[in-house]
C-alpha cells in the first residue's frame, strides 16, 4: 500500500474477502463490465448531452491514453477540482485507469485548500475548470504551480493558458503512438489505494481521506443495495460529485455498477430541478437538507408531473422529521436518510423500513460486518438506547488518515475503531443522531443538543430552514442563538417563538435566548450549514453592541474639562 496508508489488518482482510465484501476487483474493472454488459444503454445525461454506456467507456479510454503519454504513472497524486460536467466522470475513471490517485477537491476551495492538498498529497497533477462564476482557474493553478515545482501537469475543462493541457482536445485527438502499449496489460492492486477524499473540514484544512479498490467498489455496491438501485434507475445529481455522497454513497458509481442512468442537474432551484425530473423521468434525487427544505417552500413541484420518482435521499445533515413527513405528502415519495462519513461507515433507512425509522431514525449500517458501538467520554460502552459517541471499524472503513500519525492517534481506537464524532443512540443496529459532540451548547453545565432544537423550530409554520448555535455568554459560558430563514411573506420574533416551543414542553435551558432573522444560512460546498461562521457572526455581533453599551454609559470626560 501507498507509503503514509495504514493497512487494514490481514486477519480482518481475510475475513472481508472470505465474507464477498473484498472482491479484488478495481475501480476501472468494475466499470468496464457495466460498459461490456450495458453498452447501448443511457449511462450519463448533461443538458443536451447523452452519453451510452460504451460512449462512455471510450472517452475514458481515450483520455487515459493520454493521461499515460503525459506521464502520468501510478500512485501519482493528481488534485481534482472539476463542477458537476461530465468531463469529471471522464477524468476521474480515466485517471483510476491509470493507476493515478485522484485527489478530490471541491469547487469552491480556492489558494488556500488547494495548497494545503498539494503539499499534503505530493501531487503532480491538477486538473481545473477554465473560469467559473467569474473565478479563473487557470490563474490559481499558474500560482499554485510557481510554489509547487512538482506540479508538472495542469489539465483545464475548457482553454488552457500557455503550459496548460486542453481536456477538450484530448477528447477529440487520437491518442500518440505507443500509449496502448503503456496501458496494455497493465492490472491494478485491488489492496491499492485508488482515491482520496476530503475529511468534513469546515473547522480546519481537511484530512486525505485514502480509500482502496477494494473498499470503495464494497462501499459502491453495498450502497446501491440499500438504496433499490438497478437498471431502470435514473438517479439526478446536483451537490458535487467529488463528494463521497455523490459519488459512491451510493452515487454515480452505485448507478453505474447496476445499469442506471446519472442526470446531472445544472442547478438546486425548483425551477431547474423538476422540470428535469419530468422530462428525464428521474427516479431518485440525491439531495441535502437546504435543498429539500427550498423545494419544499416551492409551488413548482405541484405544477410538474413527479409520478417517477420514488425517493429523495438526504445526506450530510439529519433531515427533521417534519420535512420527511412533507416530504412524502407533497413529493408522494420516500425519504430516504444516508448518515455516513467519508472515512467510511454509510448508515442508510431500509425503504421499506417501519415508519418509524423512516420518519425519525439515521438508519442502519449497509454492511453486517460493520462494527458500530456507543461510548462514554472514558471509551465504555453505553446500553442499548444511551447516548454516546458512535465508533465504528469495517470493510469500508479506513484504519488511518494519509501521512497523519498523530492525527491517527487521536481519530482511531487502539482497537481499529473511527471515532466518527457524532452522539448518537442506538437501538440494535439503528442508529438515532443527537448531534456532533461540538454541536452541543453547553449552557453552565446544562447541555443542549442543537439537532434537537432544531427540529421544533422547524415544526414552526414560518420557519424555512433553521440552525441553533452557542454564543458566548459571562455568566453561563454559552447560551443557545437561533439563524432562522422565513417563508415568503412571514415575520418571527424571540418571544413567539420561545412561546411555540414551551408548547412543546421542553425543558426551559433549552429555549434559544436570541433569534437572528437571515435570508440565507452560509453552507459549504457540500451543503453543510456552516456553524463555524455563524458562531463568529454571533460573537462579532455581540461584542459590538456591548461596545456600544459601554460607550453610551461612558462618563463624559471631554465636558469635565
Amino acid at each position: 500500500m501507498l507509503t503514509g496508508c495504514v493497512p487494514w489488518p490481514e486477519n480482518d482482510s481475510r475475513r472481508y474477502r472470505e465474507a464477498g465484501y473484498w472482491e479484488d476487483v478495481s475501480i476501472p474493472e468494475m466499470l468496464a463490465a457495466a460498459v461490456a454488459r450495458w453498452g447501448s444503454r443511457e449511462a450519463l445525461v448533461c443538458g443536451a448531452q447523452r452519453i451510452s454506456y460504451r460512449e462512455l467507456g471510450e472517452r475514458i479510454e481515450q483520455l487515459a491514453l493520454h493521461f499515460a503519454a503525459a506521464g502520468l504513472a501510478p500512485l501519482d497524486r493528481v488534485v481534482l477540482q472539476l463542477h458537476n460536467v461530465p468531463e469529471f466522470v471522464y477524468t476521474y475513471f480515466a485517471l483510476l485507469r491509470v493507476g493515478a490517485i485522484p485527489v478530490m477537491a471541491l469547487r469552491a476551495h480556492r489558494h488556500s485548500e488547494i495548497r494545503h492538498f498539494l503539499t499534503s498529497s505530493g501531487a503532480v497533477g491538477y486538473v481545473i475548470p477554465e473560469v467559473l462564476r467569474n473565478f479563473d482557474y487557470r490563474r490559481m493553478a499558474q500560482d499554485m504551480r510557481s510554489e509547487h515545482p512538482a506540479l508538472a501537469h495542469v489539465f483545464v475543462a475548457g482553454e488552457p493558458l500557455a503550459g496548460q493541457i486542453s481536456l477538450p482536445a484530448q477528447l477529440e485527438s487520437p491518442p500518440p503512438p505507443g500509449a496502448a502499449a503503456t496501458l496494455r496489460g497493465l492490472r491494478l492492486d485491488p489492496n491499492e489505494v485508488a482515491l482520496m477524499l476530503l475529511s468534513g473540514g469546515t473547522t480546519s484544512l481537511s484530512k486525505l481521506i485514502p480509500r482502496t479498490h477494494n473498499d470503495y467498489v464494497c462501499n459502491a455496491r453495498l450502497c446501491a443495495r440499500a438504496g433499490g438501485f438497478g437498471e431502470q434507475t435514473v438517479l439526478m445529481l446536483i451537490l458535487p460529485l467529488g463528494h463521497n455522497y455523490n459519488l459512491a454513497s451510493p452515487g454515480l458509481m452505485g448507478a453505474f455498477a447496476n445499469g442506471g442512468k446519472v442526470v446531472l442537474a445544472p442547478s438546486s432551484d425548483p425551477e431547474t430541478v423538476f422540470p428535469l425530473v419530468e422530462r428525464e423521468r428521474v427516479s431518485v434525487i440525491a439531495a441535502a437538507v437546504p435543498l429539500i427544505a427550498n423545494w419544499l417552500g416551492s409551488p413548482v413541484p405541484q405544477r410538474h408531473d413527479l409520478s417517477s420518482l420514488k425517493v429523495v435521499q438526504n445526506g450530510g445533515a439529519r433531515l427533521a422529521p417534519e420535512l420527511r413527513a412533507r416530504l412524502r405528502e407533497r413529493l408522494h415519495c420516500m425519504p430516504q436518510e444516508i448518515y455516513g462519513t467519508a472515512e467510511g461507515l454509510i448508515n442508510m433507512v431500509p425503504l421499506d423500513g417501519a415508519d418509524e425509522a423512516i420518519l425519525h431514525s439515521s438508519g442502519t449500517p449497509v454492511c453486517t460486518h460493520d462494527e458500530i458501538r456507543v461510548v462514554d467520554d472514558e471509551g465504555n460502552d453505553v446500553p442499548d438506547g444511551g447516548t454516546g459517541e458512535l465508533i465504528v471499524r469495517g470493510p469500508y472503513t479506513i484504519r488511518g488518515y494519509y501521512n497523519a500519525p498523530a492525527k491517527n492517534r487521536e481519530a482511531f481506537t487502539a482497537e481499529g475503531f473511527y471515532r466518527m464524532g457524532d452522539i448518537v443512540r442506538k437501538h440494535g443496529r439503528t442508529v438515532y443522531t443527537e448531534g456532533r459532540r461540538k454541536d452541543i451548547i453547553n449552557r453552565g453545565g446544562e447541555k443542549i443538543s442543537c439537532d434537537e432544537i432544531e427540529n421544533y423550530i422547524l415544526a414552526h409554520p414560518a420557519v424555512r430552514s433553521t440552525t441553533l448555535v452557542a454564543m458566548p455568554d459571562r455568566i453561563f459560558g454559552e447560551r443557545a442563538c437561533a439563524f432562522v430563514v422565513l417563508k415568503p411573506g412571514e415575520s418571527l420574533a424571540l418571544p413567539e417563538l420561545v412561546a411555540f416551543l414551551r408548547a412543546r414542553q421542553i425543558a426551559s435551558f433549552k429555549l434559544p435566548e436570541r433569534l437572528e432573522v437571515v435570508t440565507e444560512l452560509p453552507l459549504s460546498p457540500v451543503g453543510k450549514v456552516l456553524k463555524r461562521e455563524l458562531r463568529e457572526r454571533i460573537a462579532a455581533k455581540l461584542s459590538e453592541e456591548q461596545a456600544s453599551a459601554a460607550g453610551e454609559h461612558a462618563p463624559n470626560r471631554g465636558a469635565a474639562r
